[in-house]
């Protein structure tokens, strides 16, 4: 065996090594992102690496708005790396390197076949019904039968014989016979290394100890394991993870609403640890725990309570685990979300003193923005059509009478104005709710809100009463 040059081995540590190998042709997906979370997890409960490598060999496809994309979504989710991104199309060289080192050794060989003679192949095979594969032609043929000049790819020479056993973490033991394994190419005509082969050679590169990812790359590891076998390198542990289903079964896509992550940000109002929490839960479990801190999914977390069985995305769990983060989230820090939204106008300090009052009415930042609106809106409120039913002559009637109230209460709390409100309805042998529907109204513009006497205290004094005084006459 041809020795290796110098490369790349910082991140090698004698630990647990792990890596999340985006392709960045689109967005950070669920199952990307879940992958992503695993791996980090098991680097960070176990004390080693965890790295990042952008697999954006593709040319074609790959855009640096993905590339930022990814990044941003892995930042915003909280999830941090050990060194700087390795960029896979930067080593090329590299893996070209180790393509020649199998060829030198004897474990790939030169092949001359033309793109047609391949394509009447697969046509055969087809008509036959039988696997479309390689057949071999050129693994034992001696290259100078080929005119010279004739272009080649090089192709791994896999073992034909027996079988290849991995013990995956996830899986189990998996078994595939080496014959259904065809001799792969490992550089293109031109040259260029293909995924295949750049994949092992930068997990290996990089000191990777342990390979977390999608189940849909089992098969890979098949294929990938005789390059290391043949380089003499030690394998990593395989730990394929079963991918994430639709409510209804099927593989999540784009009609379940599979995006990317910063949707779940943008448009469902998302915090990221309650992403970060529901992607933890999606195949991974801790008896019947449901909520976790960062701290407490690292300390718990491991591979071997991983299912074997794909889990189903439910927007709606997603959503009442959010509400759960939102009550247990810093007031200021929601506060200038929600002022994020509301844009100029907004008084980040109000709003981080209506938090305690807010935060329990809402599952998502944007619910909780809405329930925010009525302490910014100028009057003449815009009424909701059921508020505006409140509104009739005998709830303007009972503004005038609140209003009257509420004037002579010169002790602004929330206990002072239950008092007076509830003495009032008692005069008028009303009700509490009597009162306080037509004040929400005449207060918010909707039939929903946090407590009456909460609302007045938000507002103040002096804007509750225009408020009120706004809506007790006809023309309010």
């Amino acid at each position: 065996m041809a020795s290796e040059s110098d490369h790349m081995t910082s991140g090698t540590t004698g630990g647990v090594v792990t890596r999340f190998a985006p392709s960045p042709t689109g967005y950070l997906h669920l199952g990307g992102a879940r992958t992503a979370l695993f791996n980090w997890l098991f680097a960070r409960h176990h004390g080693g690496k965890a790295l990042l490598r952008i697999e954006d060999t593709d040319a074609k496809r790959s855009t640096q708005d993905a590339i930022d994309k990814i990044l941003e979504g892995l930042d915003w989710l909280g999830l941090d790396y050990d060194e700087e991104p390795v960029f896979q199309s930067q080593r090329a060289d590299r893996h070209r390197e180790v393509a020649l080192a199998l060829l030198e050794s004897g474990d790939a060989y030169k092949c001359f076949a033309t793109p047609e003679e391949l394509e009447a192949t697969r046509a055969e095979q087809r008509a036959a019904k039988q696997p479309m594969r390689y057949d071999g032609r050129w693994r034992d043929r001696d290259p100078g039968e080929a005119p010279e000049g004739t272009p080649y790819v090089v192709r791994l020479k896999t073992p034909t014989d027996g079988e290849t056993v991995i013990q995956d973490a996830v899986q189990g033991e998996v078994r595939v016979a080496n014959a259904e394994i065809d001799d792969y190419v490992l550089l293109r005509a031109d040259g260029s290394p293909t995924y295949m082969l750049a994949v092992v050679v930068d997990d290996h590169d990089m000191g990777c100890t342990h390979i977390i990812r999608g189940d849909d790359h089992l098969n890979n590891a098949f294929r990938q394991l005789p390059i290391i076998h043949a380089m003499g390198w030690d394998a990593p542990v395989y730990a394929h993870v079963p991918l994430i289903h639709g409510a209804d079964g099927a593989k999540l896509s784009k009609r379940h609403g599979a995006v990317g992550v910063e949707a779940y940000r943008d448009e469902l109002g998302v915090l990221p640890e309650a992403l970060f929490n529901y992607l933890l839960r999606l195949g991974w479990g801790h008896g019947d725990q449901e909520e976790f801190t960062k701290e407490q999914a690292i300390a718990l977390f491991d591979i071997d309570a991983v299912g074997k069985s794909a889990s189903r995305f439910d927007t709606k769990k997603l959503l009442n685990l959010n509400g759960h983060h939102i009550r247990e989230a810093d007031n200021a820090r929601l506060a200038q979300l929600v002022a994020d939204e509301q844009g100029a106008d907004a008084d980040v300090a109000l709003l981080e003193q209506a938090m305690d009052v807010l935060k329990p009415r809402a599952k998502d930042v944007h619910e909780l923005s809405d329930g925010a609106r009525f302490l910014f809106a100028k009057r003449p409120l815009e009424m909701t059509e059921k508020a505006a039913k409140l509104l009739d002559e005998d709830g303007r009637a009972r503004l005038v009478q609140i209003s009257e109230a509420l004037k002579a209460e010169n002790n602004w709390t929330i206990e002072a104005l239950e008092a007076t409100t509830k003495a009032l309805a008692e005069r008028l042998e009303l009700g509490l709710g009597k009162l306080a529907q037509p004040m929400r109204a005449a207060l918010t513009g909707t039939t929903t809100s946090p407590g009456i006497f909460d609302v007045l205290v938000l507002l103040g004094r002096e804007e509750s009463l225009a408020r009120i005084d706004a809506q007790a006459t006809p023309n309010g």
